[in-house]
């Protein structure tokens, strides 16, 4: 059936995500999700919007949302994007403002979806090489671009960019957009939302996957200037003009108004990281510094594939990558205190 498809898509390589296994008596640390449940409040919301109202489109605007992330940050709605998953935020920034001359810029050891974006959507890039201990080196970034991405903390590292560092990088090129994406910023870092107001190039994006525990909703916004986000506003009008759904945007509202639920299990999460980081290297792991909500880790004297293999067997899946540079690491993401130990009887 190929002959039917369009030239460019046969040079596609997609994005693979992290296995979702079948089987039910697992313990599943391998696609980065939050071990603990939806806020209470968020599944309260969204039961309420199961009503004979569902036969009508939602809100084209999502305001009760956008309200809700302004609320949250302290910033005008106008701010503020919002889309199905962090994903499809991302695809629309690839469309709307990165198709220019100059290369694309974004680390060599990072979110896999980024080049495929580019295959997507004919953009040139470069992948800046991390350094030995697999940090960004913001100097790096200082040369003619057509715009900078990167996550913060990265993945699949972990690792932090501090919050002046970012700064740097933004005025080294005030001329592109540079993306900090946070999938992962509550687990340890501090948004770069609060540089949005003072840097006009500034897109700042977030997924409520992970802290929040609603991957199974798919939700996905991003912080700007109204520039930016007029810019996205039209991709995503001339895409999809309801891309969030009546029961999304209660449950999503809902989960950013009830920050003590938030950041109580972001902490247990946190918890949760600490001691399986110190019973790895009590194993003699080596594990790189993170502030995610997950590690990654390698052992000197174990091959990883051979490891991921072996705690397979006893119900225990992770992520291996075959990437150079990190194919001797494992990327395990943290699970409550039950499932972090049985990865340590597995081990």
């Amino acid at each position: 059936m190929s002959k039917f498809w369009s030239p460019f898509v046969k040079s596609l390589v997609p994005y693979v995500p992290g296995e979702q296994p079948k089987l039910t008596k697992i313990t599943k640390l391998n696609t980065n999700e939050n071990p603990y449940g939806p806020s209470p409040k968020a599944l309260e919301a969204m039961r309420a919007e199961l009503t004979d109202d569902l036969r009508l489109y939602p809100d084209p605007n999502s305001d009760v949302l956008k309200h809700a992330v302004a609320d949250y940050y302290g910033i005008k709605t106008a701010q503020v994007f919002l889309g199905n998953g962090s994903d499809e935020v991302l695809a629309h920034i690839f469309h709307g403002l990165f198709q220019h001359d100059l290369p694309l810029l974004f680390p060599d050891i990072s979110y896999s979806f980024y080049p495929v974006y580019c295959g997507l959507y004919g953009i040139d890039h470069v992948a800046v090489p991390l350094d030995e201990q697999f940090q960004i080196r913001i100097g790096d970034y200082a040369r003619p671009n057509g715009g900078i991405i990167f996550p913060n903390p990265n993945a699949p590292t972990g690792c932090l960019l501090a919050l002046d560092a970012v700064e740097q990088l933004l005025k080294a090129s005030p001329d592109s957009v540079v993306v900090v994406d946070e999938a992962y910023i509550d687990f340890g870092g501090e948004t770069a939302i609060s540089l949005v107001d003072r840097y006009p190039n500034l897109l700042v994006t977030q997924t409520l996957s992970k802290s929040r525990s609603l991957a199974g909703l798919r939700v996905g916004l991003a912080v700007g200037h109204p520039d930016l986000i007029e810019a996205l506003e039209r991709i995503k009008n001339s895409f999809n003009s309801y891309p969030i759904d009546r029961v999304a945007a209660a449950g999503a509202a809902a989960a950013f108004q009830d920050r003590e639920y938030f950041e109580q299990t972001c902490q247990w999460v946190i918890d949760s990281r600490q001691k399986l980081v110190a019973q790895l290297q009590a194993r003699g792991f080596e594990v790189l510094p993170s502030a995610a909500n997950f590690i990654f880790a390698r052992h000197p004297e174990r091959d990883a594939a051979g490891i991921a293999a072996k705690v397979r067997e006893q119900g225990v899946i992770v992520r291996h990558f075959k990437q150079a540079r990190i194919d001797q690491f494992l990327r395990i993401s943290i699970g409550t205190p039950e499932q972090n130990q049985a990865l340590i009887d597995a081990l």
